[in-house]
This record gives structure tokens, C-alpha cells and sequence, in this order.
């Protein structure tokens, strides 16, 4: 068991980046090894580090149970990346969406602010008037004073 993590600790480095994997097809590699073992053509594996040293001396049936304990630690570490790509898609979307809320939100700010400055410049020219006839008004009331004295 201790030898067995020890062997996964040392592969560790060789395992594939999700990036490494596109297009890449479990079937036509295992088509491509078995070709290969039919024409006698054997891969160059003597630096490969799926069986440490050690492994050479085991029994095939002792290979074969490490070979199927890596599978499954690979098959859980894809399950666990392929549950994590699916967790940051579901966050991408959410992100998506609360991105176009907050641009519908700005959109509609936008013209809140637009009609606001309108209806600012509308009110400064209704003052401005207003200030006008109030001067207007102040002159007449102050000609009506020197009348009146």
C-alpha cells in the first residue's frame, strides 16, 4: 500500500493538464498500443515510470492490480476536474448573467441621467426666466415707490 502511493507520488508529474487532453481518445490510443503489439513493434518504455524499478520484479498479476489502482486514482482526479470545470461553468454563467443584469442596470441608469441633465437644463431655463420677470417686477415696484412718494 505505502509502495503504491509512493509510485503515484512519482507519476504525479507525468499526470496530462486538461489542455494536454483535446482531442485525445482513450479508444484510438488503446487501438494504436494494440496495432503496435500486433506488428512486434514494442514502445520504448524503459525510462517510463508506471512500474518503478521494483515493478520488473513483480508478478503480473501484482502489475495489474497496481495498473488498475492508478486507474482508479486517474478515473477519481477526472472525476473530480470534470466536476470542477462543471463548477466553474455554472459560475461563468452566473457571472454572465449577473454581467448582463449590471449592463441592462447601467443601460437604464444611463437614461435616467440623460432625461435628469434634460430635465435640469429645462428647469435652469424656467429660473432664469423666473428670475428675469422677478427683476422686471422689482423695477416696477421700485418705479411705483418714487410714484407713490
Amino acid at each position: 500500500s505505502s509502495k503504491i502511493r509512493n509510485v503515484e507520488v512519482q507519476s504525479a508529474d507525468g499526470v496530462a493538464v486538461l489542455e494536454d487532453c483535446i482531442g485525445f481518445s482513450l479508444t484510438k490510443t488503446i487501438s494504436k498500443v494494440e496495432e503496435r503489439l500486433k506488428k512486434g513493434v514494442l514502445p520504448d518504455c524503459q525510462d517510463d515510470d508506471i512500474f518503478p524499478k521494483v515493478g520488473n520484479e513483480m508478478g503480473a498479476e501484482a502489475q495489474i492490480r497496481l495498473l488498475k489502482a492508478k486507474l482508479r486514482v486517474m478515473q477519481e482526479d477526472l472525476a473530480n476536474i470534470v466536476f470542477e470545470c462543471r463548477k466553474k461553468d455554472d459560475e461563468n454563467q452566473n457571472l454572465g448573467t449577473r454581467l448582463k443584469d449590471t449592463e441592462e442596470e447601467n443601460s437604464r441608469l444611463q437614461r435616467t441621467i440623460s432625461l435628469q441633465k434634460s430635465q435640469i437644463e429645462k428647469y435652469k431655463m424656467l429660473s432664469q426666466e423666473a428670475n428675469k420677470k422677478t427683476e422686471g417686477l422689482q423695477q416696477e415696484v421700485t418705479a411705483l415707490e418714487k410714484v407713490l412718494q
